[in-house]
């Protein structure tokens, strides 16, 4: 399942943000404290992610943007469980 990420890197606390409209997609806002300085900010996001909707770190992978603030993510897994997953965790209140 492809997921579109809007990082923030250097943030005050890793969170993971509301889902925001761009485009035609949806993006979902991921903040983490780490710099993007060697792939730290994008392995922090990762590893954020992977923790929040219970997948193993292998199943998440950067597939466009490595370099940018916007990403696609690859995830891999239960579409329908991930879904679920990710929408309750997007709809959390910080």
């Amino acid at each position: 399942m492809r997921v579109h990420v809007k990082l923030a890197p250097k943030a005050a606390a890793e969170r993971i943000g509301p889902i925001h409209a761009s485009g035609e997609d949806a993006v979902l806002k991921v903040a983490v404290t780490a710099a993007p300085e060697r792939g730290r900010a994008n392995a922090a996001m990762i590893a954020l992610l992977a923790k929040t909707w219970n997948v193993p770190k292998s199943s998440v992978a950067v597939i466009k943007g490595e370099t940018e603030r916007t990403k696609v993510l690859f995830v891999s897994g239960d579409a329908r469980a991930l879904i679920a997953t990710m929408t309750a965790t997007a709809a959390r209140k910080p």
